[in-house]
């Protein structure tokens, strides 16, 4: 195909509306254009979906996308379809269709309309649609979720062991396929590679290193002694303390609450009202720790949780990333304690002992990886980066886990830990006026202004409007609703303590102007409905409605409560307002979905979430 590149990058800003790639996501699309097989490892949020809907608008034929959740491929499709001028450029394929709406979607596929198909495992595996699959000009083959295939990862599907020999069925011709998953081992790597038969497929996996998180083991002679003292040594800070028991999780809880630690424990075998109010609570800073279940895990969305501690052994090194992920998302410090105990390991093997075939070898080998990653003497993210079968120099950790940090103390024992460049004085000052803001207004502190933002006022001391408006995280909305305080505690400490600014170090730039945004706030201060905006400045609902985000997140206070009235009572919204204030693992709209069964359109939720943004943010 004459002019790749350029074709890839009109189709991203024309069709996508993007001016860039993320990550790995242009080599990739090169790579199944080409005609080759392709294998995409990207964590979640790294833009997977876009590297076979992307090609399957460039290339001619139809892109045959298998996926085992059923439950999205409508938001999938209905997301291609709201780039799109045709409806029917995408369509899904499964059980849940009528014979007269299968056969429907046959014709418009076998007519050249649709570009992407998207169909489950068991309904391409099926005998029946063989024959249709068979007539098919398919452009590529796209496994999603491909660690199903594999029984070493922690989704096994049977049905994706069949694809290989269906694919084969279906077309004899070197037509190409790409394997897409957010998670995989080396091990689950290598059995999706064999089991699709796709050795020659070229290799893109993005990092999954998180270099603000310092990784340790401890095995003290007192436990709760030492857990205790670690707390109180970063008092004032979120923090997540896993247990493998829910007796374990309210014992600890018992004991941290005794040593004036305030706390909560959080697991399944609470009532689902107590557990709401512990999240909430652990939101608001009411609580300073939450202990939960392994099993259970919190899904708390809390960007600056500072410390996640392993009471006892984790079921798995993914599992392990997974609940240490939950450490330091806003982008600060974090630190990773995993407690290792003898009878952790004893009781994980009287487990496994009681399994049988496959899944008992399974889970030995999962406990003998995180029994060898805590007993290894070298860089703890290399040996974990590795597990996901990324290679990674250790020089890099940057005293990042305790065995790098040991070996470099040997040289400069006053080296154990760096002197943060922020000023910590004001820091506190700022933490304390954020605090009694959020106690005021009821809202979670991260709401106002995350700690990288905090910190970053401790560097440049921003004392007016302009200046704070410099800041990371921070918008007009903000600097109007909530500066105030910040500015007049900053200026007071750089007067009394005689801080000379540098004032050229802040980049003064003039707003750009936004006719679309200043049209859309205008109309919705005059109730102006939302098809009257979308008929006179030419645009669809998604594209209204991603207008709509970008001026709330960007601080902007927009009262859309007349459009959300007209679609949703006031039950429908206090059921989803709940979900997203208090149920919700994160702000995913497909979770969202799954949640309330598709009671609710994708443009409902997403105008609820936007709602409570703005309500709690601006």
């Amino acid at each position: 195909m004459e002019n790749v590149h350029e074709k890839i990058h009109i189709c991203l800003k024309d069709f996508f509306g993007f001016k860039k790639f993320k990550g790995n996501q242009e080599k990739a699309i090169q790579s199944i254009i080409s005609g080759k097989n392709t294998f995409v490892v990207m964590p979640t949020g790294g833009g997977k979906s876009l590297c076979y809907q992307l090609p399957a608008i460039i290339l001619d034929g139809v892109a045959i996308i298998i996926s085992p959740l059923i439950a999205l491929m409508k938001n999938q499709v209905d997301s291609i379809r709201s780039y799109a001028e045709n409806e029917n450029i995408a369509h899904f394929f499964n059980s849940s269709l009528s014979k007269i709406e299968k056969e429907r979607v046959k014709k418009l596929v076998l007519n050249g309309e649709t570009k992407l198909l998207f169909v489950a495992p068991e309904t391409v595996n099926k005998k029946e649609n063989l024959e249709f699959l068979k007539k098919c000009e398919i452009s590529f083959f796209a496994i999603d979720e491909a660690h199903c295939i594999s029984e070493w990862g922690h989704d096994f599907r049977p049905e994706y062991r069949k694809l290989k020999t269906t694919i084969k069925e279906i077309n004899n011709k070197t037509t190409p396929l790409i394997a897409l998953t957010a998670t995989a081992t080396e091990k689950v790597k290598k059995d999706i590679i064999k089991n699709l038969g796709i050795e020659d497929s070229d290799l893109f996996i993005s990092s999954f290193n998180r270099p603000n998180l310092y990784y340790e083991i401890r095995e003290p002679d007192n436990i709760n002694s030492d857990l205790i003292k670690f707390i109180k040594a970063n008092s004032g800070k979120s923090g997540i303390v896993y247990c493998l028991a829910r007796k374990t999780a309210e014992e600890i809880s018992e004991i941290l609450n005794l040593n004036n630690i305030k706390s909560l424990p959080y697991h399944a075998g609470l009532d689902k009202n107590v557990r709401i109010e512990t999240q909430d609570k652990f939101l608001m800073e009411k609580i300073n720790v939450v202990v939960a279940t392994i099993a259970f895990g919190m899904g708390i969305d809390k960007p600056d949780v500072r410390y996640v501690i392993h009471y006892n052994l984790p079921k798995s090194l993914e599992n392990y990333y997974q609940e240490t992920g939950r450490c330091g998302r806003d982008g600060g410090e974090g630190e990773c304690i995993l407690y290792y105990k003898k009878e952790d390991v004893d009781k994980f093997k009287s487990f496994n002992s009681k399994k049988i075939g496959s899944e008992k070898e399974m889970n030995n080998h999962l406990l003998n990886e995180i029994v060898n990653y805590i007993e290894e003497n070298t860089c703890r993210r290399k040996i974990l980066l590795h597990y996901f079968g990324e290679n990674y120099n250790e020089k890099n950790c940057n005293k990042q886990c305790d065995n790098c940090r040991q070996t470099k103390e040997k040289r400069d024992i006053k080296e154990k830990k760096e002197i943060p460049s922020f000023d910590l004085k004001l820091l506190s000052i700022l933490k304390k006026i954020r605090q009694d803001i959020a106690k005021e207004k009821k809202i979670p502190p991260f709401i106002i202004f995350q700690d990288p933002s905090l910190e970053e006022m401790t560097i440049q001391y921003p004392i007016n409007d302009q200046e704070l408006k410099s800041i990371v995280g921070v918008g007009d909305g903000k600097v109007k609703k909530y500066g105030g305080a910040f500015i007049a505690a900053i200026k007071h400490h750089v007067q009394e303590n005689n801080i000379a600014k540098v004032d050229d170090y802040i980049i003064k730039s003039k707003p750009k102007k936004n006719d679309l945004k200043i049209f859309i706030i205008q109309s919705a201060d005059r109730k102006l409905s939302f098809e009257d905006i979308m008929e006179q400045k030419k645009i669809s609902m998604a594209d209204l409605i991603g207008e709509i985000e970008s001026i709330v997140h960007s601080g902007t206070k927009i009262n859309i409560d007349y459009h959300i009235n007209s679609i949703l009572d006031e039950f429908q919204q206090d059921e989803i307002h709940e979900y997203f204030l208090n149920e919700a693992n994160n702000d995913s709209i497909d979770e969202a979905r799954i949640y309330f069964e598709d009671e609710y359109e994708e443009e409902e939720l997403r105008l609820m979430k936007i709602k409570l943004f703005s309500d709690l943010a601006n």
